[in-house]
Protein backbone atom coordinates (compact mmCIF):
# COMPACT_ATOMS: atom_id res chain seq x y z
CA UNK A 1 0.00 0.00 0.00
CA UNK A 2 2.62 1.85 0.85
CA UNK A 3 4.67 1.58 -2.63
CA UNK A 4 1.35 2.07 -4.35
CA UNK A 5 0.64 5.49 -2.32
CA UNK A 6 4.70 6.49 -3.32
CA UNK A 7 4.01 6.09 -7.17
CA UNK A 8 0.33 7.71 -7.64
CA UNK A 9 2.14 10.56 -5.92
CA UNK A 10 4.96 10.65 -8.23
CA UNK A 11 2.24 10.44 -11.17
CA UNK A 12 0.58 13.23 -9.48
CA UNK A 13 3.54 15.61 -9.46
CA UNK A 14 4.07 14.91 -12.93
CA UNK A 15 0.71 16.02 -13.96
CA UNK A 16 1.42 19.00 -12.62
CA UNK A 17 3.86 19.38 -15.79
CA UNK A 18 2.57 16.90 -18.31
CA UNK A 19 -0.94 16.46 -19.14
CA UNK A 20 -3.16 13.13 -18.87
CA UNK A 21 -3.48 13.72 -22.54
CA UNK A 22 -0.40 12.24 -23.30
CA UNK A 23 -1.43 8.66 -22.04
CA UNK A 24 -3.54 6.26 -24.36
CA UNK A 25 -7.27 5.36 -23.43
CA UNK A 26 -6.08 2.19 -22.37
CA UNK A 27 -3.40 3.68 -19.47
CA UNK A 28 -5.71 6.23 -18.70
CA UNK A 29 -8.20 3.80 -17.66
CA UNK A 30 -5.94 1.61 -15.81
CA UNK A 31 -4.72 4.74 -14.08
CA UNK A 32 -8.10 5.27 -12.65
CA UNK A 33 -8.96 1.61 -11.99
CA UNK A 34 -5.97 1.35 -10.00
CA UNK A 35 -7.05 4.82 -8.09
CA UNK A 36 -10.00 3.22 -7.10
CA UNK A 37 -8.34 -0.14 -6.16
CA UNK A 38 -6.18 1.47 -3.59
CA UNK A 39 -8.89 3.94 -2.62
CA UNK A 40 -10.58 0.62 -1.68
CA UNK A 41 -8.02 -1.55 0.18
CA UNK A 42 -7.23 1.04 1.99
CA UNK A 43 -10.80 1.61 3.31
CA UNK A 44 -10.73 -2.20 4.29
CA UNK A 45 -7.65 -1.84 5.82
CA UNK A 46 -8.04 0.94 7.91
CA UNK A 47 -11.92 0.15 8.76
CA UNK A 48 -10.64 -3.43 9.32
CA UNK A 49 -12.99 -5.35 7.36
CA UNK A 50 -12.79 -7.82 4.20
CA UNK A 51 -15.80 -6.30 2.21
CA UNK A 52 -16.54 -3.32 0.22
CA UNK A 53 -19.05 -2.44 -2.28
CA UNK A 54 -17.73 -2.64 -5.82
CA UNK A 55 -15.23 -4.38 -4.88
CA UNK A 56 -12.40 -4.44 -7.85
CA UNK A 57 -10.23 -7.80 -8.56
CA UNK A 58 -9.28 -7.11 -11.78
CA UNK A 59 -7.37 -3.85 -13.50
CA UNK A 60 -7.96 -5.30 -16.72
CA UNK A 61 -11.21 -6.30 -16.27
CA UNK A 62 -12.44 -3.93 -13.07
CA UNK A 63 -16.39 -4.84 -14.17
CA UNK A 64 -16.06 -8.60 -13.01
CA UNK A 65 -17.22 -8.79 -8.77
CA UNK A 66 -16.32 -11.68 -6.77
CA UNK A 67 -19.81 -13.93 -6.06
CA UNK A 68 -19.45 -16.32 -3.05
CA UNK A 69 -21.14 -19.56 -4.29
CA UNK A 70 -20.66 -21.55 -1.33
CA UNK A 71 -19.11 -24.74 -3.90
CA UNK A 72 -16.64 -27.41 -2.49
CA UNK A 73 -14.78 -26.77 -5.92
CA UNK A 74 -14.67 -22.87 -5.39
CA UNK A 75 -16.39 -20.87 -2.58
CA UNK A 76 -15.97 -17.91 -4.97
CA UNK A 77 -17.27 -16.97 -8.19
CA UNK A 78 -15.71 -14.26 -10.98
CA UNK A 79 -17.83 -13.42 -13.42
CA UNK A 80 -21.60 -12.65 -14.91
CA UNK A 81 -24.56 -13.61 -12.96
CA UNK A 82 -27.19 -14.87 -15.04
CA UNK A 83 -30.92 -16.28 -14.27
CA UNK A 84 -32.73 -18.04 -16.86
CA UNK A 85 -36.20 -19.51 -17.45
CA UNK A 86 -36.95 -22.25 -19.98
CA UNK A 87 -40.18 -22.18 -21.27
CA UNK A 88 -41.65 -25.57 -24.04
CA UNK A 89 -38.15 -26.40 -23.97
CA UNK A 90 -36.70 -22.78 -24.78
CA UNK A 91 -34.24 -21.14 -23.11
CA UNK A 92 -34.84 -17.22 -21.76
CA UNK A 93 -32.25 -15.13 -20.08
CA UNK A 94 -33.92 -13.35 -18.00
CA UNK A 95 -31.48 -11.67 -16.18
CA UNK A 96 -27.85 -10.60 -16.55
CA UNK A 97 -25.01 -8.72 -13.87
CA UNK A 98 -22.15 -8.23 -12.96
CA UNK A 99 -22.88 -7.29 -9.43
CA UNK A 100 -24.10 -9.88 -7.35
CA UNK A 101 -27.81 -10.17 -6.47
CA UNK A 102 -30.69 -12.18 -5.03
CA UNK A 103 -31.71 -14.20 -6.89
CA UNK A 104 -35.33 -14.90 -5.21
CA UNK A 105 -36.24 -11.53 -5.36
CA UNK A 106 -36.28 -11.47 -9.18
CA UNK A 107 -39.23 -13.61 -9.12
CA UNK A 108 -41.78 -11.06 -9.62
CA UNK A 109 -39.83 -9.44 -12.76
CA UNK A 110 -39.18 -12.46 -14.59
CA UNK A 111 -43.44 -13.18 -14.44
CA UNK A 112 -44.39 -10.18 -15.25
CA UNK A 113 -41.70 -10.73 -18.13
CA UNK A 114 -43.72 -13.21 -19.11
CA UNK A 115 -46.85 -11.45 -19.23
CA UNK A 116 -45.57 -9.11 -20.95
CA UNK A 117 -44.00 -11.82 -23.84
CA UNK A 118 -47.15 -14.47 -23.68
CA UNK A 119 -50.04 -12.44 -23.11
CA UNK A 120 -50.75 -14.18 -19.81
CA UNK A 121 -49.27 -15.30 -16.32
CA UNK A 122 -47.82 -19.35 -16.05
CA UNK A 123 -50.15 -21.70 -14.54
CA UNK A 124 -46.81 -22.96 -12.85
CA UNK A 125 -43.36 -22.20 -11.68
CA UNK A 126 -40.81 -24.31 -11.14
CA UNK A 127 -37.77 -22.58 -9.31
CA UNK A 128 -35.22 -22.99 -6.60
CA UNK A 129 -35.70 -23.09 -3.07
CA UNK A 130 -34.27 -20.01 -3.02
CA UNK A 131 -36.76 -18.14 -4.78
CA UNK A 132 -39.59 -20.04 -2.27
CA UNK A 133 -40.25 -17.04 0.12
CA UNK A 134 -43.34 -15.62 1.80
CA UNK A 135 -43.54 -12.80 -0.12
CA UNK A 136 -43.09 -14.67 -3.38
CA UNK A 137 -45.49 -17.34 -2.61
CA UNK A 138 -48.52 -14.48 -1.43
CA UNK A 139 -47.39 -12.56 -4.83
CA UNK A 140 -47.84 -16.44 -6.83
CA UNK A 141 -50.87 -16.88 -4.95
CA UNK A 142 -52.54 -13.81 -5.89
CA UNK A 143 -52.27 -14.29 -9.20
CA UNK A 144 -53.25 -18.22 -9.33
CA UNK A 145 -49.61 -19.62 -10.14
CA UNK A 146 -48.27 -22.73 -8.44
CA UNK A 147 -45.14 -22.19 -7.22
CA UNK A 148 -43.44 -25.90 -6.69
CA UNK A 149 -41.26 -27.03 -4.59
CA UNK A 150 -41.32 -28.01 -0.84
CA UNK A 151 -43.91 -26.44 1.46
CA UNK A 152 -42.21 -23.54 4.26
CA UNK A 153 -42.73 -24.48 7.71
CA UNK A 154 -43.18 -27.53 10.31
CA UNK A 155 -44.13 -30.21 8.14
CA UNK A 156 -48.46 -31.66 8.77
CA UNK A 157 -49.15 -33.72 11.50
CA UNK A 158 -51.04 -35.45 8.91
CA UNK A 159 -48.64 -38.18 7.57
CA UNK A 160 -50.59 -39.17 4.44
CA UNK A 161 -50.63 -35.39 3.77
CA UNK A 162 -47.24 -34.88 4.33
CA UNK A 163 -46.69 -37.83 1.88
CA UNK A 164 -48.77 -36.21 -0.53
CA UNK A 165 -46.44 -33.18 -0.20
CA UNK A 166 -42.91 -35.17 -0.15
CA UNK A 167 -44.27 -36.75 -3.22
CA UNK A 168 -45.35 -33.32 -4.91
CA UNK A 169 -42.13 -31.95 -4.24
CA UNK A 170 -40.22 -34.61 -5.89
CA UNK A 171 -42.01 -34.68 -8.94
CA UNK A 172 -41.78 -30.51 -9.14
CA UNK A 173 -37.94 -31.57 -8.47
CA UNK A 174 -37.77 -33.63 -11.37
CA UNK A 175 -39.72 -31.16 -13.77
CA UNK A 176 -37.02 -28.81 -12.45
CA UNK A 177 -34.00 -31.06 -14.59
CA UNK A 178 -34.16 -29.63 -17.96
CA UNK A 179 -33.46 -25.79 -16.50
CA UNK A 180 -29.99 -27.60 -14.36
CA UNK A 181 -29.34 -29.22 -17.67
CA UNK A 182 -29.11 -25.79 -19.87
CA UNK A 183 -26.28 -24.78 -17.59
CA UNK A 184 -24.63 -27.86 -17.98
CA UNK A 185 -24.95 -28.49 -21.64
CA UNK A 186 -24.06 -24.53 -21.91
CA UNK A 187 -20.76 -24.86 -19.98
CA UNK A 188 -19.56 -28.02 -21.65
CA UNK A 189 -20.45 -27.81 -24.95
CA UNK A 190 -20.95 -23.79 -25.65
CA UNK A 191 -17.51 -22.60 -23.31
CA UNK A 192 -20.15 -20.66 -21.12
CA UNK A 193 -17.96 -21.43 -18.38
CA UNK A 194 -14.81 -20.10 -20.16
CA UNK A 195 -15.68 -16.35 -21.34
CA UNK A 196 -12.20 -15.09 -22.68
CA UNK A 197 -13.37 -11.81 -24.00
CA UNK A 198 -12.14 -8.81 -21.64
CA UNK A 199 -14.73 -5.99 -21.94
CA UNK A 200 -18.39 -6.26 -20.11
CA UNK A 201 -20.07 -5.39 -23.44
CA UNK A 202 -18.24 -8.32 -25.48
CA UNK A 203 -18.66 -11.11 -22.33
CA UNK A 204 -22.25 -9.86 -21.90
CA UNK A 205 -22.46 -10.72 -26.07
CA UNK A 206 -20.86 -13.95 -26.00
CA UNK A 207 -23.30 -14.89 -23.05
CA UNK A 208 -26.06 -14.04 -25.21
CA UNK A 209 -24.77 -15.94 -28.04
CA UNK A 210 -24.67 -18.94 -25.82
CA UNK A 211 -28.01 -18.83 -25.18
CA UNK A 212 -29.01 -18.26 -28.53
CA UNK A 213 -27.12 -21.38 -29.55
CA UNK A 214 -29.11 -23.63 -27.26
CA UNK A 215 -32.48 -22.31 -28.97
CA UNK A 216 -31.39 -22.77 -32.48
CA UNK A 217 -30.03 -26.44 -31.54
CA UNK A 218 -33.74 -26.80 -30.44
CA UNK A 219 -34.98 -25.83 -33.31
CA UNK A 220 -32.88 -27.84 -35.88
CA UNK A 221 -33.59 -31.05 -33.66
CA UNK A 222 -37.78 -30.29 -33.95
CA UNK A 223 -36.98 -29.74 -37.84
CA UNK A 224 -35.01 -32.87 -37.78
CA UNK A 225 -38.05 -34.74 -35.48
CA UNK A 226 -40.17 -33.23 -38.46
CA UNK A 227 -38.26 -34.51 -41.43
CA UNK A 228 -38.14 -37.93 -39.93
CA UNK A 229 -41.43 -38.61 -39.91
CA UNK A 230 -42.14 -36.56 -42.82
CA UNK A 231 -40.08 -39.19 -44.45
CA UNK A 232 -41.69 -42.32 -42.51
CA UNK A 233 -45.32 -41.08 -43.67
CA UNK A 234 -43.81 -41.02 -47.58
CA UNK A 235 -42.12 -44.14 -47.28
CA UNK A 236 -45.48 -45.96 -45.76
CA UNK A 237 -47.17 -44.39 -48.29
CA UNK A 238 -45.06 -46.02 -50.91
CA UNK A 239 -44.80 -49.53 -49.47
CA UNK A 240 -48.43 -49.31 -48.80
CA UNK A 241 -49.05 -48.90 -52.71
CA UNK A 242 -47.19 -51.02 -54.02
CA UNK A 243 -48.26 -54.44 -51.87
CA UNK A 244 -51.53 -53.10 -52.50
CA UNK A 245 -50.34 -53.26 -56.45
CA UNK A 246 -49.17 -56.84 -55.99
CA UNK A 247 -52.31 -58.09 -54.38
CA UNK A 248 -54.37 -56.78 -57.41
Amino acid sequence: MHYLKRNLGYIGELIKHTPLSVLSKQQYKNLLVIHEVYRQQLEMYEERKHKIPGRIVSVSQPHVRPIVRGKARASVEFGAKISVAKIDGYAFLETMSWEPYHEGNKLKEHIEVYNQRFGYYPETVLADKIYRTRANLKYCKGLGIRLGGPPLGRPPKDKEKHKALLRASREDERLRIPIEGVFGVAKRRYGMDVIREKLSVTSENTLAMVILGLNLNKILRNLFVLLYRYVRWVIFRLVFRWKLAEIM
